[in-house]
Protein backbone atom coordinates (compact mmCIF):
# COMPACT_ATOMS: atom_id res chain seq x y z
CA UNK A 1 0.00 0.00 0.00
CA UNK A 2 1.59 3.35 -1.32
CA UNK A 3 0.73 6.45 0.09
CA UNK A 4 0.96 9.78 -1.15
CA UNK A 5 2.30 12.95 0.39
CA UNK A 6 0.08 15.23 1.58
CA UNK A 7 0.40 19.02 0.76
CA UNK A 8 -1.33 20.47 4.11
CA UNK A 9 0.97 18.72 6.43
CA UNK A 10 4.15 20.09 4.42
CA UNK A 11 5.95 22.36 6.88
CA UNK A 12 7.47 24.53 3.45
CA UNK A 13 4.24 24.95 1.61
CA UNK A 14 2.15 25.81 5.19
CA UNK A 15 5.25 28.27 6.53
CA UNK A 16 2.74 30.43 8.20
CA UNK A 17 0.77 27.96 10.23
CA UNK A 18 3.60 27.56 12.53
CA UNK A 19 3.96 31.28 13.31
CA UNK A 20 0.82 32.14 15.37
CA UNK A 21 -1.52 34.92 13.87
CA UNK A 22 -2.04 38.09 15.82
CA UNK A 23 -5.58 38.09 17.63
CA UNK A 24 -8.47 39.15 16.02
CA UNK A 25 -10.46 41.73 17.76
CA UNK A 26 -14.30 41.06 17.10
CA UNK A 27 -14.65 44.81 15.21
CA UNK A 28 -11.98 43.03 13.12
CA UNK A 29 -13.82 39.88 12.27
CA UNK A 30 -17.17 41.79 11.70
CA UNK A 31 -15.62 44.19 9.30
CA UNK A 32 -14.37 41.18 7.59
CA UNK A 33 -17.27 39.68 7.24
CA UNK A 34 -19.32 42.80 5.73
CA UNK A 35 -16.41 43.65 3.19
CA UNK A 36 -16.58 39.74 2.12
CA UNK A 37 -19.90 39.78 1.39
CA UNK A 38 -20.07 43.31 -0.25
CA UNK A 39 -18.04 42.04 -2.39
CA UNK A 40 -19.07 38.77 -3.59
CA UNK A 41 -22.13 41.04 -4.89
CA UNK A 42 -20.58 43.82 -6.52
CA UNK A 43 -19.22 44.09 -10.25
CA UNK A 44 -15.89 46.15 -9.04
CA UNK A 45 -15.00 44.57 -5.93
CA UNK A 46 -11.88 46.62 -5.38
CA UNK A 47 -13.94 49.44 -4.91
CA UNK A 48 -15.44 48.32 -1.96
CA UNK A 49 -14.56 48.93 1.76
CA UNK A 50 -15.99 49.56 5.11
CA UNK A 51 -14.79 52.32 7.61
CA UNK A 52 -15.76 51.43 11.24
CA UNK A 53 -16.71 54.35 13.37
CA UNK A 54 -16.88 54.05 16.89
CA UNK A 55 -18.90 55.11 19.28
CA UNK A 56 -19.76 54.64 23.21
CA UNK A 57 -22.40 52.36 22.70
CA UNK A 58 -21.93 51.41 19.38
CA UNK A 59 -19.70 50.79 15.95
CA UNK A 60 -21.28 52.34 12.68
CA UNK A 61 -19.75 50.24 9.84
CA UNK A 62 -20.11 52.65 6.38
CA UNK A 63 -20.29 50.30 3.39
CA UNK A 64 -18.59 52.60 0.35
CA UNK A 65 -19.62 51.07 -2.83
CA UNK A 66 -18.99 52.59 -6.50
CA UNK A 67 -22.02 54.03 -7.74
CA UNK A 68 -23.61 51.23 -10.48
CA UNK A 69 -22.83 48.95 -7.42
CA UNK A 70 -25.28 50.37 -5.28
CA UNK A 71 -28.08 48.45 -6.34
CA UNK A 72 -26.84 45.25 -6.10
CA UNK A 73 -25.68 45.85 -2.50
CA UNK A 74 -29.17 47.20 -1.40
CA UNK A 75 -31.37 44.46 -3.79
CA UNK A 76 -34.89 45.06 -4.55
CA UNK A 77 -36.92 46.70 -1.97
CA UNK A 78 -33.98 46.74 0.59
CA UNK A 79 -33.69 42.76 0.50
CA UNK A 80 -30.21 42.52 0.37
CA UNK A 81 -29.24 45.10 3.00
CA UNK A 82 -32.17 43.88 5.16
CA UNK A 83 -30.27 40.64 5.02
CA UNK A 84 -27.33 42.26 5.76
CA UNK A 85 -28.36 44.31 8.58
CA UNK A 86 -29.80 41.20 10.06
CA UNK A 87 -26.56 39.25 10.43
CA UNK A 88 -24.67 42.35 11.70
CA UNK A 89 -27.72 42.06 14.49
CA UNK A 90 -26.82 38.37 15.37
CA UNK A 91 -23.13 39.38 15.29
CA UNK A 92 -24.48 42.45 17.73
CA UNK A 93 -25.94 39.67 20.23
CA UNK A 94 -22.58 37.51 20.07
CA UNK A 95 -20.25 40.11 21.36
CA UNK A 96 -22.67 42.04 23.05
CA UNK A 97 -21.83 45.47 21.36
CA UNK A 98 -24.26 46.95 18.19
CA UNK A 99 -23.18 47.46 15.51
CA UNK A 100 -24.69 49.21 12.39
CA UNK A 101 -24.81 49.49 8.89
CA UNK A 102 -24.74 52.53 6.83
CA UNK A 103 -24.39 51.71 2.87
CA UNK A 104 -22.94 54.91 1.35
CA UNK A 105 -22.32 55.60 -2.42
CA UNK A 106 -18.28 56.10 -3.15
CA UNK A 107 -17.88 59.06 -4.47
CA UNK A 108 -16.37 58.84 -7.82
CA UNK A 109 -12.83 60.55 -9.10
CA UNK A 110 -14.13 62.33 -12.40
CA UNK A 111 -16.94 64.48 -10.81
CA UNK A 112 -15.72 64.83 -7.18
CA UNK A 113 -18.45 66.32 -5.12
CA UNK A 114 -17.97 69.94 -3.76
CA UNK A 115 -16.56 70.05 -0.71
CA UNK A 116 -18.02 72.08 1.88
CA UNK A 117 -15.50 75.13 2.07
CA UNK A 118 -16.00 75.10 -1.56
CA UNK A 119 -19.80 76.04 -1.43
Amino acid sequence: MTTTPNPSHDPETHASASTPAAPRTPRDNTHQLITEIARALVDSPDEVFVEAVERDENTVLRLHVSQPDIGKVIGKQGRTAHSMRTILSAVSMKYHHRYTLDIVERESDTNPAPKPSDV
